[in-house]
């Protein structure tokens, strides 16, 4: 499929960042020069390779990274992304080069194979896959699936009642549509299958085997009434609805995995209303009382008891999860090496800061701001992708040509804001 006039408004089409061939060649200059100069490449180099990437934009409207620069820019993209508490081992990121898998059956083996690599032995490795960009106007097959491992909900035909996640109702809806069939009576935790979208943009399904992934039950060691509520989750969060986004070349399926902070679990999945919504179903199985009047405490007892079942349970699997609390040091450290690196860290406070006992976590009390650097990962251009910007901070760049960049970046806004 070419993502032509006639394919402006396919699925994919609508979500990539509209970018003119100027702006693709600032952004392909500005990856280079980010590649060469914190490498410690030599500056001829530099300019052969940045004189090259300029005549394939110029002839081709495209140019390829080598697995260098893909490796580097995966892991910067990570860098760079605000919402991620847990980008202390951002260069530890295993980059897998699947680009020239374009066949959809062989992505999504090789994505089922990346999660159960991303397990192991429950010492969960980050990864991210990387397949094939968008090209001269085609749309190669991606998955549509915000993650690989998320289970079912179901609105119940005879009460309107919730079964499973909200978040994914209309999901399984399609997932339905296109054939799939719940593993029996629809329960609280069906896995769903992968939906995926062909070079044409036709949808297909994909079983995620159960060989692939591994579920944890959530107990607590002191609590045996917490089993009743028959809690577990999937061990590894394989993200894969972001578009990979590496010098002005966008990755429409870069599947990655880092590993849960437990109030990811605790405190969302399970108690956000868009979620489970189990906080008052889980508080009256502990024996609280959940009259506010008498006491309004019985949210944080039960969210704690929650975490700590959560954090009790994956350890007891020997599967990787970290406390708030320790990430939110990790976090710090991460932020700590970014300046002295002479970086700015790009950060969206209300993600970095966790939901559970916030105020006595060191991120509550730092300031944050979000520089929407490139390389990065977005959903798409009119939410977050239209934000994302070069920054051309290098000291060897003259004043005038800085002041310059800066009038074009502020155009570049005013203009997507405007498409």
């Amino acid at each position: 499929m070419t993502l032509d006039t006639r394919s402006r408004s396919s699925p994919l089409h609508r979500r990539l960042r509209r970018l003119s061939l100027l702006e693709r060649q600032d952004e392909a200059a500005d990856f280079i020069n980010r590649f060469y100069a914190e490498n410690g490449l030599s500056e001829q180099a530099r300019r052969a390779r940045l004189a090259e990437v300029g005549r394939n934009l110029r002839q081709r409207g495209h140019y390829e990274h080598t697995l260098e620069e893909l490796a580097f820019g995966a892991r910067v993209a990570w860098r760079h992304h605000a919402k991620c508490i847990g980008r202390l081992f951002w260069s530890s990121l295993d980059v897998i080069d699947c680009r020239n898998v374009r066949d959809v059956d062989e992505i999504a083996a090789r994505t089922f194979d990346h999660l159960k690599s991303a397990l192991r032995d429950g010492r969960i490795r980050s990864i991210i896959s990387v397949f094939p960009p968008v090209k001269a106007g085609e749309a190669p097959p991606y998955i549509e699936s915000v993650q690989v491992t998320q289970y079912a909900g179901y609105v119940s035909a005879n009460d309107g009642r919730v079964i499973g996640d909200r978040q994914n109702i209309e999901a399984t809806r399609i997932a339905m549509s296109l054939g799939w069939k719940p593993p029996g009576p629809p329960g609280p935790f069906d896995m769903l299958p992968i939906i995926m979208r062909d070079s044409h943009e036709r949808r297909l399904i994909y079983e995620v085997p159960a060989s692939a992934y591994k579920e944890i039950a959530i107990r607590h060691s002191e609590l045996p009434i917490l089993d009743r509520l028959g809690l577990r989750w999937y061990a590894v969060p394989v993200v894969s609805g972001m578009i990979l986004t590496i010098g002005g070349i966008d990755y429409p399926c870069a599947p990655f995995n880092g590993f849960y902070m437990g109030t990811e679990i605790g405190s969302r999945d399970f108690c956000d209303p868009n979620r489970y919504d189990l906080l008052e179903t889980a508080a009256k199985a502990l024996g609280e009382c959940v009259d506010d009047g008498a006491d309004p405490f019985w949210r944080d007892r039960t969210l704690t008891t929650l975490n700590a079942a959560v954090l009790q349970s994956f350890q007891r699997e020997g599967v990787s999860i970290v406390d708030h609390h320790a990430a939110s040091r990790q976090y710090l450290e991460f932020d700590n090496q970014e300046r002295a690196a002479g970086r700015q860290p790009s950060a969206d406070w209300a993600w970095i800061t966790p939901p559970q006992a916030s105020a006595a976590c060191p991120v509550f009390h730092l300031p944050m701001q979000d520089h929407d650097a490139l390389p990065n990962f977005y959903h798409g251009h009119a939410t977050d992708g239209q934000r994302l910007r070069p920054h051309f901070d290098y000291s060897y760049r003259p004043y005038w040509v800085k002041k310059i960049d800066e009038a074009k970046r502020s155009f570049w806004q005013w203009r997507r804001k405007r498409s």
